[in-house]
């Protein structure tokens, strides 16, 4: 590969915090100098791609992406998934084991990773927290690690069990691995299709109660304490929830957590004509939590926003309410949804690319989420003003089930590099 200079850029750096003018050179795969300030003359013999003065920044990893391999490629391939990132300024994506069967044995991690090989961006796989994802039995973390695992996870499948959930924490400290779980409380959501409120008693949904995401939120937080193990929370969504975040991060406790896109754009009265591409687990929530939520990512205090991209086929959606399939493909939308924390004046775009791209970069272990020589040419080239309506269809995910249909969203991915390849123009 011949060098290739990014010129005339605006730089978004959230590493360093930079946001203005400069250049990036790439070679061999990776960022081989960033100059800011003017851009100086090329190399000879390099491509030059001049970028004319629209934001470049690290490419977004995505934390919480569900593929249908193995087991239902019908909704989502990592070939359509892979598309679908790249189309929406995703450079990896951490693929959850929560597939048919589960990733929870070596052989089917490797299953995987060989066909993640067809994927336009990078796939950082997640193994099984628990065999089958039925929170009774460890998964082997040593040999998932061995085999590529960057995390353990049973996905939307809390581990009820205090007992067992205390063993894994324990098993994957040792080993200095990432627990990420899924804060709520199955007892109290296992009938509940909404957010119990007011409002969901005038619908005639059947509700879960916030509560239980604070009730395991602090569940896990005590078992953290005792076994002092690396934990993630895939998504906090409620008021009360990060009330318990900030405790335990005050307590100094290896915590962090994430929230979708989602969860601080949409509330529960999006639900009210009951269309089930706003159906997620958790549930959307109540007006005040959506701005506690907003705040909390402006603030820091949830460290990673992510995509919770969950593709579910026509047939799975086109049910009634209480039986629709959940979640929602948001590859694509997780950009234009982020910025508008940006838009809203909540965030600068260097903020907002240290919780799209550098903490979950650390989080996971990848060198990635920065502009610094040495990192990975995973970039991202967008438009943060470039308006325009969403059509479902035109989105590269086999699954069309997203809530912005029809939406005036605000920014896209203009170009897209994984490697120093260029996989979306």
């Amino acid at each position: 590969m011949n060098e290739l200079v990014l010129t005339n850029a605006r730089l978004i750096d959230p590493a360093t915090g930079y946001d203005g003018p400069g250049a990036v050179r790439i070679r061999g795969g990776m960022i081989a100098d960033v100059a800011e300030g003017a851009s100086p003359v090329a190399p000879e013999g390099a491509e030059v791609v001049d970028c004319g003065g629209k934001p470049l920044a690290p490419g977004i990893v995505d934390m919480r992406v569900f593929v249908g391999e193995p087991g239902e490629r019908h909704k989502e391939s990592y070939r359509s998934a892979g598309a679908a990132a790249a189309a929406g300024g995703v450079t990896t994506i951490a693929a959850q084991p929560d597939t048919d069967p589960a990733i929870d044995d070596p052989a089917w991690l490797e299953f995987a990773q060989r066909r993640a090989e067809v994927s336009a961006v990078n796939v950082a796989p997640m193994a099984a927290l628990t065999k089958g994802l039925e929170g009774r039995e460890m998964a082997e973390y040593g040999f998932l690690m061995d085999a590529g695992a960057i995390a353990f996870t049973d996905a939307s499948h809390p581990v009820a069990d205090p007992t067992v959930f205390r063993n894994c924490l324990d098993y994957a400290n040792t080993l200095g691995a990432l627990v990420v779980h899924h804060p709520q409380d199955p007892a109290m959501a296992t009938e509940g299709c909404v957010t119990e409120s007011h409002f969901a008693s005038k619908l005639g949904l059947p509700g879960i109660h916030p509560m239980a995401e604070r009730m395991m939120l602090a569940r896990d937080m005590a078992l953290v304490e005792i076994t002092g193990a690396r934990y993630h929370a895939d998504q906090i969504t409620t008021r009360e929830a990060l009330d318990v975040i900030r405790r335990n991060k005050d307590k100094g406790l290896n915590v962090t957590c994430g929230v979708s896109h989602h969860h601080f754009i949409l509330n529960e009265y999006d639900l009210e004509d009951y269309p089930t591409f706003f159906k997620f687990d958790p549930p959307l929530r109540e007006e005040e939590d959506r701005e506690a939520v907003a705040e909390a990512v402006a603030e820091g205090l949830i460290d990673v926003i992510c995509s919770s991209h969950r593709p579910q086929d026509e047939e799975s959606k086109r049910q009634p309410f209480e039986v629709a399939a959940v979640g929602a493909v948001g590859l694509e939308t997780l950009l234009p949804g982020a910025l508008k924390l940006y838009h809203d004046g909540l965030m600068s775009l260097p903020q907002l690319f240290e919780r799209l791209s550098l903490a979950p970069a650390r989080l996971l272990g990848l060198e990635c989420g920065r502009l610094a020589a040495g990192a990975p040419a995973d970039l991202v080239l967008f438009d943060p003003d470039a308006p325009y309506v969403l059509d479902r269809f035109a989105l590269k995910s086999k699954s069309k089930n997203t809530p912005f249909d029809r939406r005036l969203m605000t920014g896209r991915a203009l170009r897209t590099w994984v490697g120093g390849w260029e996989v979306h123009s």
